[in-house]
């Protein structure tokens, strides 16, 4: 026999899904801030006009490149490796009204990343978040 309702219950979500879907606020608030056993996401990612992105769970740290100047050496903030200046860049990231903190990454960052591994970038977000409101917009 063919129940039209059966579809419609093998999709049900649990009451959980439908908060975290709806009020990410009130999930956070009832179950936590991670909603599966998995660790929160984090990485350094590449994004439009040089600019990197730090991710670290659901805060966003955004990196905008400062022109070089001088001819000396750069150290990795990420790696701890001493770099030439075509393989390493400075970073500004804005943390807080009417402040920034540079940071100098290697570039590409994937190899950096690796060399970094896991404990090394969560030490370097730790460094730059929790990030504060800028503007009114912000949260």
């Amino acid at each position: 026999m063919n129940d039209p309702h059966r579809k419609t219950r093998e999709q049900a979500h649990s009451v959980q899904d439908l908060l975290r879907e709806l009020f990410p606020g009130t999930h956070r608030e009832l179950f936590g801030a991670r909603d599966s056993d998995s660790p929160p996401t984090l990485g350094l990612y590449p994004v439009a006009d040089g600019r990197l992105a730090l991710v670290h769970g659901d805060q966003l740290a955004e990196f905008t490149p400062i022109e070089q100047k001088g001819k000396n050496a750069l150290h990795c903030d990420l790696c701890h490796y001493t770099r030439s200046r075509s393989e390493a860049l400075m970073y500004r990231v804005t943390i807080a009204a009417r402040r920034s903190r540079y940071v100098t990454l290697c570039t590409p960052t994937e190899p950096c990343q690796g060399r970094a591994g896991a404990r090394g970038l969560q030490a370097f977000a730790e460094r730059i978040f929790p990030i504060e409101p800028v503007g009114p917009d912000d949260h």
